[in-house]
């Protein structure tokens, strides 16, 4: 949603109008293929300027395209990461109206679900835990205070986005912290503050916003923390996090443990996964003409 935003040099935006006429190309062609155009909106805060990933993703400075990072306090991520600046109260501001901006132009390009980012280490999540937040203005210190700027976001792209189309929510549930981070019963409490702001189904996920910290993982190892908040709460909630098999798939929703899953390295894995699960449950398999023998 904005240059600073992102993660790396390398990354998309959609915070001018000639990305808006590159999207729409994209999102035509989705849809035409009988699919569903969505974007994620993030902000990278202290973990922006980053190098590729599979190249280290150290951090990069201004001879390698870099910029200076922003953060709700200036606390480093890592050893690695520079000590990022210290928002403003009108920088906030500033950003709270570039994902406005940014879900405006989604919205022009033809997507038709937006999700925000505040989960893994980035910009939301900083503000939202303790552990990376140490302000002591109306940003800082309190739940109420900590979960503001998250909320103003919800509020500014709902002001900007159809109530007829989904706007998504990601979170880390839990920072995997003993003391001093943000926890599962945050999110719980959370998640009835996303509903009460519009927010129409909560991706839950966990980790990245303190460095070496032992997450114990495993296949489907964040699906209980998306079940407390679909059992504890009136918001829909997806599962992700290693959920690999169509069957276990499958037995989450069966079981109640979530509205939907959502998959990422899988999907990078086999991008045929989803025509898989298709084909094992039963469901109808649609693929492009010029695939039709492969069926």
């Amino acid at each position: 949603m904005s240059p600073e935003g992102r993660i790396s040099p390398y990354d998309l935006g959609i915070w001018n109008d000639t990305q808006v006429e590159a999207f729409r190309r994209i999102t035509r062609f989705l849809a035409a293929e009988g699919t569903v155009p969505a974007i994620q909106l993030a902000h990278a805060g202290r973990k922006a300027s980053t190098d590729r990933p599979w190249k280290g993703g150290a951090p990069v400075g201004p001879d390698a395209h870099g910029w200076d990072s922003v953060a709700p306090s200036p606390i480093a991520f890592d050893d690695r990461h520079p000590v990022p600046a210290e928002l403003t109260a009108d920088q906030i501001k500033d950003i709270v109206k570039q994902f406005a901006d940014a879900a405006r132009r989604a919205l022009a390009a033809g997507f038709e679900i937006a999700e925000i980012h505040g989960a893994h280490g980035y910009l939301i999540n900083e503000f939202l835990s303790p552990h990376s937040n140490h302000r002591t203005d109306a940003y800082g210190g309190s739940y109420e205070n900590r979960t503001r700027f998250a909320l103003e976001v919800v509020d500014a792209v709902r002001q900007v986005w159809p109530q007829d189309k989904p706007l998504f929510f990601r979170v880390s549930a839990t920072e995997w912290l003993d003391e001093g981070g943000w926890t599962a019963d945050d999110t719980v409490r959370f998640a009835a503050d996303l509903r009460a702001h519009g927010v129409d189904l909560l991706d839950v996920s966990s980790g990245g916003n303190a460095s070496g910290v032992r997450i114990p993982t495993g296949p489907g190892y964040q699906v209980p923390f998306a079940a407390r908040v679909k059992q504890e709460t009136t918001l829909p909630v997806a599962a992700v996090g290693l959920i690999t098999e169509v069957e276990q798939a499958e037995k989450i929703l069966a079981n109640g443990e979530a509205d939907a899953v959502l998959l990422g390295r899988e999907l990078l894995r086999n991008p045929s996964w989803a025509r898989l699960a298709a084909r094992e449950l039963g469901g109808e398999v649609r693929v492009p003409d010029q695939y039709h023998r492969s069926v």
